[in-house]
């Protein structure tokens, strides 16, 4: 079975409110080629373990990841055995620091505590990570003090820097590019700390306006990012469209068809 490639649920978090609501989409991933998912948002977040396996074993797909909150991570007791239940070995914080103006200091004090919770998962079955978006990329200063900026000095290479050796980077491509990086140098100097990746592309309108779009169908050095995912040791192939012109449905199996023609899954 392949488990290269995964459906980020949140792209279908409209679809996935109810127990019943996820158990019909996990059909429909699964008939669209998919053989695991990242569970995450909308119901994923008040269905216990046990009937979300259940719903995974008999749709035949895998979970490779999840998504949950600060909070929920706190209770690592708790997030180990619903982890072992789903027989899921990764999981990630969505993004911390959503103001936009948080300073250096307050991402350092963020990063140790966040450092910390994930040395509490050391020894168990369960790895800890952090995801991007784009503010992680604005330089330090940037709305109060502009003419003092270091373009070098941004939350993500804080995190870079700082961010304990427990936990590991999710990559996501299109937010990398969107922040005005370039996900495959990124993916090179995380390399060894990045097991999953989220594959999204980028596009922009004749209005100059940046745009999700599916996988292969955007702007992104996909060839540069297979490359270096390769070499950084990427596990997961995540495809996840936040938001987009299609049917959420109809853009993964665009990006999943896309993808397999490169070589993955």
């Amino acid at each position: 079975m392949s488990t290269q490639i995964a459906a980020q649920m949140y792209t279908l978090r409209d679809h996935c409110e109810t127990p019943s609501d996820i158990a019909k989409t996990c059909e429909k991933i699964k008939a669209l080629g998919f053989e695991a998912i990242q569970a995450s948002a909308a119901g994923f977040n008040t269905i216990e373990a046990g009937e979300l396996k259940k719903i995974l074993d008999d749709t035949g797909l895998i979970c490779a990841a999840t998504h949950r909150s600060y909070d929920q991570l706190k209770d690592h007791a708790a997030e180990i055995d619903y982890h072992a239940t789903l027989d899921c070995k990764y999981t990630a914080l969505g993004g911390w620091g959503w103001g936009g103006k948080e300073t250096k200091e307050e991402w350092a004090g963020f990063i140790d505590d966040f450092s910390a919770l994930a040395a509490a998962y050391e020894g168990s079955p369960v790895k800890i990570g952090y995801h991007n978006h784009s503010h992680e990329f604005a330089p330090f200063g940037w709305a109060d003090a502009p003419e003092k900026i270091d373009p070098a000095s941004t939350p993500y290479t804080t995190l870079e820097e700082k961010l304990g050796p427990a936990a590991f980077f999710e990559v996501d491509t299109y937010w990398v590019a969107h922040g005005g990086a370039d996900p495959a140098a990124w993916l090179k100097r995380l390399a060894g700390r990045v097991p999953a990746i989220h594959m999204k592309d980028l596009t922009v309108t004749g209005a100059r306006e940046h745009k999700m779009c599916e996988v292969g169908a955007g702007n992104l050095n996909w060839p540069a990012i297979l490359e270096a995912a390769k070499e950084a040791g990427v596990e997961w192939y995540i495809i996840e469209r936040d938001q987009g012109d299609l049917d959420p449905f109809d853009s993964l199996k665009i990006s999943l068809e896309n993808m397999k023609s490169w070589g993955l899954g």
